[in-house]
């Protein structure tokens, strides 16, 4: 029973990161990206005598290597491709790592934006507020109290049946 809830809290995780960040979005725009840098640099380097980079796999493997900071990569050869290259790293390290902050950031701040978390924080607030409430408005407020209480034991008997 213990697995099953922990693979139903992992797979909601998942779910979590995949719809409510920008995760997927710009993993997907990563890996094209990383397909079409790494096109330009086999098409540049195509025909170069003393490149390492001679097919479009090695030009792939290149393209990981460049932008993951590795340092495992071989330089191109021609101008071009170090030009294309140079810009796959920038743009390939920014995307890679702006990608894991904007998740983390999105994934943990997510709690505090849902509209329920907010009308808790209000009514706290306003709580602390009470003894500046006038009768008028104390009555007020147990008149709405009582409509909620209602409110909520009309969900419970809902949702018991």
């Amino acid at each position: 029973m213990r697995k099953i809830g922990h693979h139903t809290r992992v797979k909601r995780f998942f779910k979590d990161i995949s719809v409510h960040t920008p995760f997927t979005k710009m993993v997907f725009l990563l890996i094209v990206l990383w397909l079409i840098f790494s096109a330009g640099v086999y098409l540049a380097e195509r025909g170069i005598e003393g490149t390492s980079i001679a097919s479009y796999g090695e030009s792939l493997y290149w393209g990981v290597a460049a932008f993951s900071t590795a340092g495992i990569a071989d330089q191109p050869v021609s101008g071009a491709a170090q030009l294309i290259g140079g810009l796959w790293i920038v743009i390939g390290s920014v995307l890679f790592f702006g990608t894991i902050v904007a998740t983390v950031t999105t994934y943990f701040m997510r709690p505090m934006l849902r509209p329920h978390k907010r009308i808790i924080d209000t009514i706290e607030y306003n709580l602390e507020q009470l003894d500046d409430l006038s009768v008028e408005e104390l009555d007020l407020l147990k008149n709405t109290i009582d409509m909620l209480i209602v409110h909520v034991e009309h969900i419970k008997q809902g949702h018991s049946r």
